[in-house]
């Protein structure tokens, strides 16, 4: 590992709006866009840094000292760092954990992840609560030295999250399979729009034998793994551009195979039960969200990771095209609806993360439900 780096480039962050904030390089020397958001969890950095769903971001992480445990060859959710930048107040001088196998900014230098510290990360998410998320360029090196106007006018030249389509960036290019490690209970065909490394790993540790397949999938494809379930992944972009996955979703729905969708893949459910989606003014990213399931009335700490949510009615059941849907789940911060319910199909979804790799596991039980439904509907599959 690399020791105590002393001798920092400069470093600037500008906001769409003007607002600059001046730092030190963090990991690669040079310049990236996109757009901003917070990160509140206190741990887990890797999961985070590595996780599809933040394609096209940059994150600013809350917690001020950024870095202590190093980085590690286990820990990864996917095969790199997906961030377009990243934003420390106080990395760690050096890393203390017997798992690391090199230093935080290390792994962002090599992997060429442009990011920024010495920076004050609570004003700066003060800044985006108020004003909610917005695109950000990190200037590092020469190019910190120019112009303030002339960088605000490069980043806001920059694409938007809005009306983005990435969900294929970062699918898989070929299907692949995650078999049960012991006795193998159901087959599930797993839409990759961003998946965790740990999601069909949660899966397969439940008797299913997992067939990855591309965001492009359609609906024959996932009839040809002869499936016991259908789930759909977390991942980046607009929902409103995802309108191939949506379709593939109504004819699993009519087809009466059990699904199950995560983030991205409830927002998808909610479209193609006709609602709408809209993005929040911030969104939800870190490790200790509350969610209220409605159904119990239990209270759990949840990951999330997302900037969009549905638009559908909070009270009541709503008459759909395949039944009765009710939202299950809710977020007590906001009132965003966090879980879809089907009455009359089997079908649910959730906002956020029960693989958690990093942690809270208060909902790793809704694999279980996934793995009840295909038990209850062994029929999904001659319906197809």
């Amino acid at each position: 590992m690399t020791g105590l780096v002393t001798d920092r480039e400069p470093a600037v962050l500008v906001l769409e709006d003007g607002r600059t904030f001046r730092g030190e390089a963090y990991g690669a020397t040079g310049q990236t866009d996109g757009e901003a958001v917070f990160n509140t969890g206190m741990t887990g950095y890797q999961e985070t840094l590595t996780d599809p769903s933040y394609r096209q971001q940059v994150v600013v992480m809350t917690a001020p000292h950024v870095g202590n445990t190093g980085w590690n060859d286990e820990d990864d959710e996917s095969t790199r760092i997906q961030v377009a930048g990243y934003v420390v107040r106080d990395p760690a001088l050096r890393p203390s954990s017997w798992r690391a196998t090199t230093t935080l900014e290390d792994e962002l230098d090599r992997q060429g992840v442009v990011g920024i510290s010495g920076i004050d990360t609570r004003a700066l998410t003060r800044h985006l609560r108020e004003r909610g998320a917005m695109r950000v360029g990190i200037f590092s090196g020469p190019s910190a030295g120019m112009p303030v106007a002339q960088l605000v006018a490069q980043v806001a030249a920059s694409p938007a999250m809005e009306g983005s389509r990435l969900a294929e960036e970062v699918s898989t290019p070929e299907s692949y399979v995650v078999e049960a490690p012991e006795v193998k209970r159901f087959t599930v065909a797993a839409i990759d729009l961003g998946i965790k490394a740990m999601t069909p790993k949660r899966m397969a540790e439940r008797g299913i034998e997992v067939h990855v397949l591309p965001a492009t999938a359609t609906f024959e494809d996932i009839v040809a793994t002869a499936p016991d379930g259908v789930f759909f992944s977390n991942g980046p972009g607009d929902p409103a551009t995802a309108d191939a996955q949506v379709e593939v979703i109504r004819r699993v729905l009519a087809a009466g195979i059990p699904f199950f969708g995560i983030c991205f893949g409830n927002q998808l459910l909610g479209r193609a039960l006709g609602f709408g989606t809209y993005k929040l003014k911030y969104g939800h990213r870190g490790i200790n969200q509350p969610v209220l399931d409605r159904a119990t009335g239990k209270v759990e700490v949840t990951a999330h990771n997302h900037g969009f949510a549905v638009d559908a009615p909070l009270d009541g059941e709503t008459v759909t095209d395949v039944g009765r849907v009710r939202v299950s789940h809710v977020c007590l911060n906001d009132d965003v609806v966090e879980g879809l319910e089907c009455l009359d199909v089997p079908a649910f979804s959730v906002q956020y993360h029960p693989e958690a790799a990093a942690g809270p596991h208060d909902a790793a039980y809704l694999f279980d439900r996934f793995v009840d439904l295909m038990a209850q509907h062994p029929h999904g599959r001659m319906s197809a």
